[in-house]
């Protein structure tokens, strides 16, 4: 992974990070938190330009959030619907209580979802689906994504040779962040099943 992104920096400079980390959007596996400190790095290094890094990563973030947010638009709400009426477990209520949430915090999702791992590409659906204004969508996930992206770029540009660290810490936090959201799943499965009554769906 490390030797791809070298690559694609080597070959293409700043712009290379930008669409390592507009991929990574696309496909979580990707690791932001491996991209922008190497990029940090490049910087330091005189590869790259940090003022580039930063601007090119953000672009990154935007390209790829702008894609989900595409996919989201094209689902609509009709068929995200039709798709959580046929799965298990899960309610026309569901999707409603979502909405409902999503219309009252949306902006703040979209936002602070920039700077969470996993929900930084999950959160731009939703939000194609419930149509956010494009202008807000964009202005929230460019501001987001600036703030997530220029503390990892600044932090891999002042630690040099020891970039790597970053990695360690973000990768704990991620980590975090992934076992809360199984439980919260976990929990989800558990109260459908044995909460007496949850059988039927609304129409």
């Amino acid at each position: 992974m490390e030797r791809w992104i070298n690559s694609l920096m080597d070959t293409l400079g700043a712009p290379g990070a930008g669409l390592a980390i507009a991929l990574e959007n696309l496909f979580p596996p990707l690791p932001s938190e491996v991209i922008l400190p190497m990029a940090g790095f490049a910087s330091a290094t005189g590869r790259i330009g940090l003022v580039a890094a930063l601007l090119w990563t953000t672009a990154g973030s935007v390209v790829g959030a702008l894609a989900l947010y595409g996919v989201g638009a094209l689902l609509g709400r009709e068929r995200t619907i039709a798709i959580a009426a046929k799965l298990p477990l899960v309610k026309v209520s569901d999707i409603e209580r979502t909405e409902a949430w999503f219309a009252r915090h949306g902006t703040k999702a979209v936002f602070f979802g920039r700077m969470i791992p996993i929900f930084r590409s999950l959160i731009s659906v939703p939000a194609g689906i419930e149509r956010m204004p494009l202008p807000v969508f964009l202005g929230l996930t460019t501001l987001g994504s600036a703030i997530w992206n220029t503390a990892f770029v600044l932090a891999g540009y002042a630690l040099g040779d020891n970039w790597e660290q970053v990695t360690h810490y973000v990768s704990l936090y991620s980590k975090v962040v992934l076992v809360v959201a199984v439980c919260a799943v976990a929990a989800f499965v558990g109260l459908r099943l044995f909460r007496p009554g949850t059988g039927a769906r609304r129409s």
